[in-house]
């Protein structure tokens, strides 16, 4: 039976928690799935933990280089099957009504390009630190896209066709996501869930992959600014810098989340957290 939903999960150097993410997958919900594992030149066990896995609708490729997320994420895309196509790292954690969840959505509502979830922040040991709140429509997702789009990466599923017209940019390195939302907001529609679906893990922060993001970033407000006379977008630039410094303040001294504290989000009721342990400790089992 042909898959209706293709999950690409391009993994480098996860074997301590790759289990994890391919159980969460494997216990959804919602069964009429493909995953497409791909292995960037890890240089641990991650791909010999890949290859473990029995289930035929897992599919591993592997050619030993380290070609980056953006790459990647069009190589999975080329390889999907599936009507729907769907986001997955390899470090963070599945809820099982996800794809069901996600599907239903897109399936009644067809004008939706890409559709994410809100997420549950959570450390190495699985311990909860908050919940990320996106917003829901579109017009308030993309209510300021000089400053970001509320939209969480590891939480996207959408229409396979929207993705193969509107590939990654390679040079979109750690802002690939953001990159792609700038360049489509304004002729694709995008939604959110209500519901938190996704366990995203943050063990620490690294200020230079931070930074990176944050020159990524202004280099493509200047260019849309200039390219398309939407001079607004300039101002972002200006808003990434003073981030960065924020960043940089907040990495160096210590103080991490105490400062950046929108990188864990909001607090947790009792319910999210009862939920959140019963999901993380289904996936631990091989």
């Amino acid at each position: 039976m042909k898959p209706l939903v293709s999950i690409g999960m391009p993994v480098f150097n996860c074997e301590q928690v790759l289990t994890s993410a391919v159980n969460s997958i494997v216990n959804q919900t919602y069964q009429n799935w493909e995953l497409i594992l791909i292995d960037d030149g890890s240089k641990d066990k991650t791909l010999e933990v890949a290859n473990s896995f029995s289930d035929p609708r897992i599919k591993v490729i592997s050619d030993g280089l380290n070609l980056k997320l953006p790459r990647r994420l069009n190589q999975a895309i080329s390889l999907s099957k599936g009507k729907y196509f769907a986001r997955m790292d390899g470090d963070d954690i599945s809820y099982r009504e996800r794809l069901q969840l996600q599907v239903e959505y897109l399936e009644k509502h067809p004008k939706v390009d890409v559709l994410g979830t809100q997420i549950l922040v959570f450390d190495g040991e699985g311990n909860p630190r908050g919940k990320s709140v996106s917003k829901v429509s579109h017009v308030e997702i993309c209510s300021r896209p000089w400053a970001g789009f509320s939209l969480a990466h590891p939480t996207w599923m959408g229409r396979t066709e929207w993705f193969r017209k509107n590939q990654y940019r390679t040079r979109a390195i750690r802002m690939e996501d953001y990159d792609l939302l700038l360049r489509t907001y304004n002729i694709s529609c995008f939604a959110c869930l209500p519901n938190i679906l996704l366990g995203y893990r943050i063990e620490s922060l690294s200020l230079k992959k931070i930074l990176t993001a944050r020159y990524n970033i202004s280099t493509a407000l200047l260019e849309k600014a200039f390219t398309e006379q939407k001079y607004l977008f300039a101002f972002g630039v200006v808003e990434q810098g003073f981030k960065a410094l924020v960043d940089t303040f907040a990495i160096t001294t210590s103080l991490n989340f105490q400062i950046l504290r929108h990188r864990i989000g909001e607090t947790l009721d009792e319910s999210e957290l009862v939920q959140w342990q019963q999901v993380f400790a289904e996936c631990q089992v091989k």
